[in-house]
């Protein structure tokens, strides 16, 4: 059991933005379903203290609890709840890092889930539709930070194809107006107020789409936040071997390769900003796409 344990640790610490956010979303879910199942096997009061991490509709019950804005988005209480939405973010946030960072994930799935949740809470306080059930009503899912890396991906590259299982080839500009349709059309249903958010989380995928092709990047100060607290926290380095080759130690010639690398990729961010991801070469798209892995 400590072997596998350590063993989960070691893959979350090493790996990458998309494989972190799985194993948080997963590792919430296994732990709030695992207290209620204790609780019922013991007859103890459950209570509804999940509804602490949820983020409720009611902006009187969201002051006493603002940390939900954030919690929510990484909190599922229904296994195919999460297995859609993981599938999803495994998918798409795969595919966006094929043409952006992992910081840029990072900040995107937080800026996803605070603009779903903010325009949930003023949906449930403008239309008349929801105000009766916004005393009682909460979201919860990673669903609109998971469509904000959807419409950015879709929106900033919109040709790209991906193969669908019954539809085939499918450009990525047509998946996500798909999903945008479907959400506008079941805003009424009963889990309105989910699409709603949906569409939220999409409206910020597409203002960061629209900020990097303009040159500038809407999650950075989310990022900058994030850095004050470390998170995620880097992966411990190993220790450096020194080996002297001719006279030159192998640890300066790897210094010199990792600045030549960094120089290199701020050359192809900077052409990437300022004229777009078309104008790259088939080499600096593939060296921009392996510094995104790393």
């Amino acid at each position: 059991m400590d072997k596998f344990i350590s063993n989960l640790k070691a893959t979350f610490r090493q790996g990458d933005i998309v494989t972190r956010l799985l194993y948080i979303n997963v590792g919430l879910f296994l732990a709030v379903t695992v207290t209620h199942i204790v609780c019922a096997l013991f007859k103890l009061p459950a209570g509804q203290w999940a509804t602490w991490l949820e983020l409720p509709a009611s902006f009187t019950r969201f002051i006493g609890q603002p940390w939900s804005l954030v919690s929510y988005m990484f909190l599922h209480l229904h296994p195919m709840h999460l297995l859609f939405n993981m599938l999803w973010l495994y998918w798409f946030g795969r595919l966006f890092l094929g043409f952006f960072s992992s910081r840029h994930l990072r900040g995107l799935y937080l800026l996803g889930g605070i603009g779903g949740g903010l325009l949930y809470m003023a949906a449930f306080h403008i239309f008349p539709l929801f105000a009766d059930l916004a005393a009682v009503s909460y979201l919860l899912g990673a669903s609109a930070s998971v469509l904000a890396i959807v419409f950015a991906v879709g929106l900033s590259q919109p040709d790209y194809e991906i193969q669908l299982l019954l539809f085939g080839r499918v450009k990525l500009k047509y998946i996500a107006f798909a999903v945008f349709v479907i959400d506008l059309l079941f805003i009424t249903s009963d889990n309105g107020g989910g699409h709603v958010a949906h569409i939220g989380g999409a409206m910020a995928g597409g203002w960061f789409a629209r900020g990097m092709q303009k040159g500038y990047d809407v999650t950075d100060w989310i990022n900058r936040l994030l850095d004050l607290f470390r998170w995620p926290k880097p992966s411990p380095r190993r220790p450096k071997m020194k080996v002297h080759v001719g006279g030159r130690s192998a640890g300066a010639a790897t210094v010199a390769r990792k600045k030549e690398r960094t120089e290199e990729m701020d050359r192809i961010l900077d052409k990437l900003r300022t004229s777009g991801y078309g104008s790259l070469s088939e080499d600096e798209k593939k060296s921009l796409f392996d510094g995104g892995k790393r």
